[in-house]
């Protein structure tokens, strides 16, 4: 990529943030923040505030640590204690400040300078400065970077890769150079994303309990964790960013596993918001006086086959269990009007996205027979038994629905299920012929969810799916600017992904969420995280 290719497609994104930009630099200063601080400033003066807010959602934390973790219920909390370099506005994945105020990147597109904020502290008072954001990205570097670290060569890059972080400097107090391998048109929303990119502090990472004992410089401190009940934080006082300060005393992140015992808990004003609900308890929720929250969502729920050993291994296996499943059919049984027949790896209103990638079509009499012929009777699922956000009803009864299919098709499917967190290791572990996963999109772009199909980390790709041209296109991808051959290849990848049928493709979830009429300023952002520190609630 020249050069010039590049300045335009930085201009063309500035542009789009309604900022001005030289050739080379820009600055990020004030732009997004004061839309916040103006709604959380209206509901504040709305009455007395409450000084508690309380989130229910389905399953523990994994951890709180963002360089150890990779799940959504990890990253809600996460996003409350922590800071990242860059953010997401308030409503999509359009970049505004974080601890990076403006930056400059060189006209090669490898190098970029970041200018920080000055006199952040981290909550346990020491600064957070270029040394301290150096350590927290370091630590995630190869060759520092441990097994252990799911997110790090998705945020990072990789060496074998040739993408990603060549190497982090902290010029002084308030300068940190990051150069690159290649040129990346991802990367800066990399910087803002909820998982391995927030900054720890060293002093957590020096004691190695930030999984345990979180130290951010977020807008909310970290107070306890009582596992399997509650997380609870408590309002950073001193919090840097005067414009975004926390609007609630203290916020409570309830464990409640039961859809339905979230959905009473709300309705008995126990708790002020939960997540995880489906069309089912849609009505008890309104009609209780409580409100909805309700949008189209960027994620996907899928099947994934295993690739590598295993019944699924073989392509023609693969084929005749997509020809077994009217996805259609089951997509409107299990969801009604809050999810929609995925035809597509990314959403529909995602580039590249085209009706013109045609999956394998719903043929039982044709799965039958090609069972039959590969002489395959019976396999093995691994499925979840929480609700998760791409998936409102939970794994067990997407995993029966599918189990009947098969049958019809003359294959025993025995399912093996798992709560989310013991789940997330035994896709790691143990043997399996397919199980059910998903992903809520992290940043807006779509090598975000089509370099799942690249990772060799097997939480991204938990179907060890391998194919070096692939991988060659979600690398022409990454080095491209926004635009149509960027979108080319991308569209090459959904073909590859119809053809070879490493996954199958279920739906795309409506983002639902339960809230109390009192409660103003709520809202679950696109990438499935909540932000608390404008959300307040009338007394």
């Amino acid at each position: 990529m020249s050069a010039s290719d590049y300045s335009v497609s930085r201009r063309r994104f500035i542009e789009a943030m309604g900022l001005a930009v030289g050739a080379s630099a820009f600055g990020l200063a004030g732009c997004g923040t004061s839309k916040r601080a103006g709604e959380a400033g209206s509901a504040a003066a709305g009455g007395k505030g409450a000084d508690t807010l309380t989130y229910a959602q389905g399953a523990d934390p994994r951890g709180l640590d963002p360089a150890f973790v990779d799940d959504g219920e990890s990253a809600k909390v996460i996003v409350n204690i922590y800071d990242t370099l860059l953010s997401y506005d308030k409503d999509n994945c359009d970049l505004v400040p974080g601890l990076a105020k403006e930056y400059k990147v060189s006209d090669d597109g490898l190098t970029y300078t970041f200018t920080l904020q000055e006199g952040v502290k981290f909550h346990d008072g020491t600064a957070c400065d270029a040394k301290a954001v150096k350590a927290s990205i370091d630590r995630q570097l190869e060759p520092a970077r441990t097994e252990d670290m799911p997110y790090a060569s998705f945020v990072y890059g990789s060496k074998d890769a040739g993408s990603g972080i060549a190497s982090v400097e902290a010029k002084d107090a308030t300068t940190l150079v990051i150069t690159l391998r290649a040129a990346s048109t991802p990367f800066l929303k990399n910087m803002a994303m909820a998982l391995a990119a927030p900054i720890v502090a060293p002093s957590a990472i020096d004691a190695g309990d930030a999984n345990e004992k979180p130290v951010g410089s977020g807008p909310y401190k970290f107070v306890s964790w009582t596992k399997g009940d509650s997380v609870v934080l408590e309002a950073n006082e001193d919090y840097w960013d005067k414009e975004n300060m926390p609007q609630t005393k203290n916020v409570i992140f309830r464990i409640i596993a039961e859809n339905a015992s979230r959905v009473t808990a709300l309705n008995n004003g126990e708790v002020d918001m939960i997540d995880g609900i489906d069309a089912s308890v849609v009505k008890t929720i309104t009609d209780a006086g409580n409100k909805l929250f309700q949008e189209d969502g960027m994620n996907i729920n899928y099947l994934a086959f295993r690739n590598d050993t295993g019944v699924f291994a073989d392509l023609a296996a693969r084929k005749a269990f997509l020809k077994a499943v009217d996805v259609q059919e089951m997509v409107k049984s299990l969801y009604g009007e809050y999810a929609s027949p995925a035809t597509s790896v990314m959403p529909t209103w995602m580039a590249p996205y085209t009706k013109e990638v045609k999956q394998t079509a719903y043929d039982p009499e044709a799965a039958k027979k090609e069972f039959a012929d590969l002489g395959i009777t019976s396999c093995t699922m691994l499925t979840y038994t929480n609700v998760r956000p791409y998936n409102s009803i939970g794994g067990q009864p997407l995993a029966e629905a599918i189990q009947g299919y098969l049958a019809d098709a003359g294959v025993e499917m025995e399912i093996v299920s798992y709560d989310w967190t013991t789940y997330q290791t035994k896709v790691d572990t143990d043997a399996f012929d397919c199980c059910l996963y998903g992903w809520v999109g992290d940043n807006g772009d779509p090598d975000n969810f089509m370099n799942l199909l690249a990772d060799e980390n097997i939480s991204m790709n938990v179907g060890r799916f391998r194919n070096d041209e692939y991988k060659k296109l979600i690398a022409q991808g990454l080095s491209l600017p926004e635009g149509d051959e960027r979108n080319a290849v991308y569209l090459k990848c959904e073909q590859m992904v119809a053809e070879q049928s490493p996954w199958m493709l279920i739906s795309h979830a409506q983002t639902l969420a339960g809230y109390n009429p009192a409660v103003k300023g709520f809202a679950i952002h696109p990438t499935g995280v909540v932000h608390l520190a404008g959300v307040t609630k009338t007394a």
